[in-house]
């Protein structure tokens, strides 16, 4: 008896991740994120008071986060995903200290945080759920993730709004250091370890260029960047342009609170969306989304100022479609990724949401240049339909 060690019963008993793990990490992750979704850019706006220089604001934080993306994959190697994620949960409420500052430098900074946090957060989820899930069960496992997100992304903006406008930006900004805290306290709880099979091994290129050429030599993995790219363009057009054209057309700010939370609230047709994908196959279902997308985003976009409610309606029409895409697009990537070259691969294929940030702010500071508020719906709706296109004449039906 004196050489029997007891062990500690609930080290054992803990269950193995599962889908349910990862859903309840990203519903958590969601609510640090969606609490200040509809505020950043009214906060933006509100310091420059110009939509232009809003865009130009947020293409200068994608480029800056887009060489953090890339270089993801040493940072893994070096500290461990476990630190990765733990960085990425502080980060987010690091921005939140910068953006209480109210200033054009508080501003770029806390923005900056949050795409850095976001990004090692995604990435690090992402290799834990490859490790975890089976490939023939991604499909359901992301529509479940995506469904328990829901009440963060449908509540969250509209707290975000309530919390600034009413009691100010500590209230708003602080609500997100308390959602991050409360990320870094599940993490730890459920002690999710590194699996060395995704260690890449010496011969395997480390180099970020290196792996964006490894990346673009794959047919496959080029086309679930596409499709993950042009999604993500909607909900970034979404969460910036929403808000900004109720502000801009006198709706007000609730109300580019409520569109945006509106929006969110259909992510609970994730499940039907995952049933749907299983039903009649994911190239059919994406390319159907993509289509009745494009189709919304014009109609929004011919619609523009005259009638903003009805704009609005579009838009969360729109968002309704998108989330097809949210619930079945990353299975094009899981399940065309080698096992070994996971890190790499995941770092690269994440930078489809540095550039859906980057890219059309770009854009759309041209656009608008030129055209009214509605051509930022239009020049989306067009994108929607390219990505549409290709979807149904390259991706496997087998997917």
């Amino acid at each position: 008896m004196s050489t029997h060690v007891r062990h500690p019963i609930w080290l054992p008993a803990l269950k193995a991740a599962d889908a349910r793990t990862f859903a309840s990490l990203y519903a958590v992750e969601s609510f640090a994120r969606a609490t200040v979704s509809s505020v950043i850019p009214i906060q933006a706006y509100e310091i420059l008071h110009n939509e232009q220089i809003v865009s130009i604001l947020y293409t200068m934080v994608a480029m800056l986060g887009l060489s953090v993306t890339l270089f993801m994959p040493m940072l893994i190697r070096r500290f461990a995903r476990r630190w990765v994620y733990t960085a990425g949960a502080c980060l987010l409420a690091i921005g939140s200290l910068f953006f209480v500052t109210d200033t054009l430098a508080g501003q770029l900074a806390g923005m900056l945080c949050r795409v850095m946090g976001a990004s090692a957060l995604s990435i690090t989820l992402n290799l834990y759920i490859m490790d975890h899930i089976r490939k023939t069960d991604f499909m359901q496992a992301e529509s479940l993730r995506m469904a328990w997100s829901m009440l963060a992304w449908t509540g969250g903006p509209t707290l975000g709004i309530f919390l600034y406008t009413r009691f100010g930006v500590y209230a708003a900004h602080g609500a997100v250091a308390v959602f991050a805290l409360a990320l870094l306290a599940l993490f730890w709880t459920y002690r999710l370890g590194d699996n060395p099979s995704i260690r890449p091994g010496k011969t395997r290129p480390a180099n970020p260029l290196a792996n964006i050429g490894r990346f673009i030599a794959q047919p496959r993995l080029r086309l679930a960047w596409l499709i993950a790219f042009g999604r993500s363009c909607f909900w970034t057009t979404f969460f910036v342009y929403g808000p900004l054209f109720m502000v801009i057309t006198g709706e007000g700010k609730l109300a580019g609170g409520l569109l945006v939370s509106a929006g969110n609230a259909l992510l609970f047709m994730a499940i039907f969306w995952g049933k749907a994908g299983k039903r009649f196959g994911g190239r059919g279902t994406m390319t159907f989304a993509y289509f009745a997308m494009s189709a919304t985003l014009l109609a929004a976009g011919f619609v523009g100022e005259t009638v903003p409610l009805l704009t609005g309606a579009f838009l969360l029409g729109g968002a309704f479609f998108t989330i097809a895409l949210d619930a079945l697009g990353s299975t094009a990537f899981m399940r065309s990724v080698r096992s070994y070259e996971r890190s790499q691969m995941a770092a690269v294929y994440r930078t489809y949401l540095d550039f859906s940030e980057l890219t059309p702010p770009l854009v759309y500071s041209v656009v608008l240049a030129f055209f009214g508020l509605g051509s930022v719906f239009v020049t989306l709706g067009l994108l929607a339909a390219v990505c549409g296109f290709v979807t149904w004449r390259y991706l496997p039906k087998s997917l």
